[in-house]
């Protein structure tokens, strides 16, 4: 395996804001190579991505986030040691992305996750984080705050271990608790970053029933299994 550290974006109709993100992740003094996976975005994600200077894998249609993750993991998981996951909407410095990869070089953990400050407006009502907080507290009874946290490093023997993953908004609570079930540790680390904030308007209402919806059904699923 050739050393590395490569950041994987997956991304849907973001044109406005992935020419940012991927100049922060560029300028970070850890990451080679920024990978962007366009889960069949309408606009012009692609082609502001690519002329940013990052590798672009374009999927034929939307798939989900979940999809679009697995898809990207499977074309560079061999060329690194440390692979970190960033939103495409990012809202951080360089520095906010190195402070989340230095834990894992320096075998502090073998995941860190990104904790975010108090968002900037009011969003809903704390259902979903709840909900995320408690079903990975049921199965593997540790605390993890930042559980729907997208920014996350990872050694690449942890990734390899994932033998499934959620294809949609129920992937980051369904890897971390099969993570913490593997014997892995995990390392939350409080960072400056942002996202775009969904308010308390029907788009956002009805952004996190569907997150709620499918983070239940992955909870559900692992009862199963």
């Amino acid at each position: 395996m050739t050393a590395g550290i490569s950041a994987l974006v997956p991304v849907y109709n973001e044109e406005d804001r992935i020419e940012r993100t991927i100049e922060t992740i560029k300028n970070s003094k850890y990451i080679k190579e920024v990978f962007v996976i366009d889960d069949g975005s309408k606009d012009n994600t692609a082609i502001r991505a690519t002329d940013a200077g990052a590798n672009v894998i374009k999927l034929d249609k939307n798939r989900g986030k979940g999809y679009a993750l697995k898809y990207g993991l499977d074309r560079i998981i061999d060329k690194n040691e440390i692979i970190i996951f960033l939103d495409g909407d990012l809202e951080a410095s360089h520095r906010d992305i190195d402070r989340l990869i230095e834990p894992v070089i320096q075998k502090e953990c073998d995941v860190s996750i990104a904790k975010f400050i108090q968002p900037k407006k009011k969003g809903g009502f704390g259902f979903v984080k709840l909900l995320a907080k408690k079903g990975i507290k049921f199965y593997t009874r540790q605390n993890i705050d930042s559980g729907l946290s997208g920014q996350r490093a990872f050694r690449a023997e942890v990734l390899r271990s994932c033998k499934e993953m959620p294809l949609r908004y129920g992937v980051e609570v369904g890897m971390t608790i099969d993570i913490l079930k593997s014997g892995y540790r995990i390392k939350e680390i409080e960072v400056g970053m942002g996202h775009r904030e969904t308010g308390r308007d029907l788009n956002g209402f009805i952004h996190r029933g569907k997150q709620f919806y499918q983070i239940l059904w992955t909870l559900i699923l692992k009862g199963f299994r």
